[in-house]
């Protein structure tokens, strides 16, 4: 080998050992981390762990390091917490230390840490303030969201009416509905299940959905640098993101036109408001940047789960026709035919609460909740978690704790009924997180879930196309959510 190609090599080698080293160090942390299973330089333990079910992989481990433990996805330290006792001692006993956002490359990319969700430090305290406040104020405006809501039902239960006993998919119906409510809440208005833009808008969403579950695009999550030079369906995510800011910002600017300071319609009225309030503020966090950011995040976290939980929930009904009867006696000897079903109707409702409730613990739509990430160096335990670090609180292991749940695999809605029939909370549903970080629009997917959810059921029953017997409702799982099969089945009017 001649001299020039020796010192080549020996130079990559020199190279080569001190990114190694720099890895190691880097993944070595400092003091008394908690345990985990040795992990690789670049790629963690990515060796060890099943990148398309990553939450039974966390459930494995738990078994092996206890209720919080570390693993490297790539480079990226992540402490996990297992159970209902770990997750509340960090999320609400310690909350403020525990109220990052941890680190989600695709997210990341994709929001730039200015909306609501993604956001950290006191532009999230803001912007999530202004938020809950807002959301809360429609509830007393000319149209309450529960009318909002009332309003789409009813377009949607015309909507399977006109399936006339076909089979159909119930994907595209519900996803229209739902979105629709949240159209209704940051445009103003809804729009009609065929406007060009509206179903552009469910396209884009759809297909940015199918990329996040997709085996790529949670591999881009683990190596974003690398992925960001492989070509691959997850370039399409940012291509899709660029597409729809534009048709934000086109809805800002015509909200701009014909903005009432003194008569808000929608959250980006109330948001240009606040910005006008603002604008002698130079850091204020109140940008149309933000605007745009924090209204596609509503639209597409509030379209996605909301839907895919209802759209579970049918597929689950549809395996157990005991418990749709139940639920139809009981609307019947409620609200009856004549009207529609309301938020006051709940508190006299225990069996339906109860399904919708073990709807949401069964089908435990985020096994391992959004990234969290701690404040500062905090101790939890025996170990101390540097600032920083992204935490991946459990929600799977605290929705299947058999010690609250009794056969916590099995679908029983007596999970949340006591002895009496009555319905019976319990601190261990936390589907929508817990603590500082808990879901924005809680409330809302609430509200949606119940009042759609049972003005299908006073209007049809429904009916499957295979034997009850042989519907499969175990979720298709990813690192992101879970999802159920695709499935078709009938609504019979009753």
């Amino acid at each position: 080998m001649d001299p020039l190609g020796a010192t080549t090599v020996f130079l990559v080698i020199c190279v080569s050992c001190l990114l190694f080293f720099s890895a190691w160090r880097k993944m070595s942390g400092s003091g008394k981390l908690p345990p985990g299973p040795v992990a690789f330089p670049i790629i963690g333990n990515m060796l060890q762990l099943n990148v398309r079910n990553l939450p039974q992989s966390i459930h494995e481990l738990s078994a092996k390091y206890g209720p919080v433990f570390t693993i490297y996805l790539g480079s990226l330290r992540v402490v996990v917490l297992y159970g209902q006792e770990a997750v509340k001692e960090a999320l609400i006993d310690q909350g403020d230390e525990f109220s990052g956002r941890g680190k989600l490359a695709l997210a990341d990319k994709l929001i730039k840490g200015a909306g609501i969700i993604f956001s950290n430090g006191e532009r999230w305290k803001q912007l999530r303030r202004f938020a809950l406040t807002t959301l809360r104020n429609f509830g007393m405006g000319k149209k309450s969201i529960e009318e909002r809501i009332q309003e789409e039902a009813r377009f949607l239960v015309e909507r399977l009416r006109n399936t006339h006993e076909r089979p159909f998919d119930p994907t595209i119906p519900l996803t229209h509905a739902v979105s629709n409510i949240i159209c209704s809440i940051v445009f103003g208005d809804r729009f009609d299940y065929e406007d060009q833009k509206f179903l552009t808008l469910i396209k884009l969403t759809e297909e940015n959905n199918e990329v996040f579950r997709s085996l790529l695009g949670q591999l881009y999550n683990f190596f974003p640098t690398l992925m960001d030079y492989l070509p691959g369906p997850h370039h399409r995510l940012f291509k899709n993101a660029l597409e729809f800011r534009r048709f934000v910002l086109e809805r800002v600017n015509m909200h701009k036109e014909s903005l009432d300071p003194n008569c808000p319609r929608d959250f980006i009225d109330a948001f240009l408001i606040k910005m006008e309030e603002e604008r002698k503020n130079g850091q204020s966090d109140f940008t149309v940047g933000s605007l745009v950011r924090s209204t596609v995040e509503l639209f597409v976290a509030g379209t996605g789960t909301t839907s895919i939980t209802m759209k579970f929930g049918l597929l689950i009904l549809l395996k157990y026709p005991e418990i749709e009867e139940k639920v139809h006696k009981e609307i019947d000897r409620v609200i009856g035919r004549s009207r529609s079903p309301c938020m006051a109707d709940r508190s006299q409702m225990p069996y339906t609460d109860a399904v919708i409730h073990e709807i949401q613990r069964y089908i435990n739509l985020v096994p391992l909740n959004l990234p969290h990430a701690v404040t500062r160096d905090v101790h939890l335990k025996q170990y101390l978690i540097p600032k920083g670090t992204t935490i991946f609180p459990a929600l799977k292991s605290v929705l299947y704790d058999s010690r609250e749940f009794p056969n916590p695999e099995q679908f029983n809605p007596g999970h949340f009924l006591d002895k009496n029939d009555a319905f019976k909370k319990s601190d261990y549903f936390m589907p929508f997180s817990a603590g500082k970080r808990i879901c924005v629009g809680e409330g809302l997917a609430r509200m949606e879930l119940f009042l759609v959810l049972t003005m299908i059921l006073q209007n049809f029953t429904l009916k499957p196309v295979v034997d009850p017997k042989d519907i499969d409702i175990t979720p298709e799982s990813s690192f992101v959510s879970n999802a159920p099969k695709s499935y078709q089945f009938c609504v019979l009017p009753r």
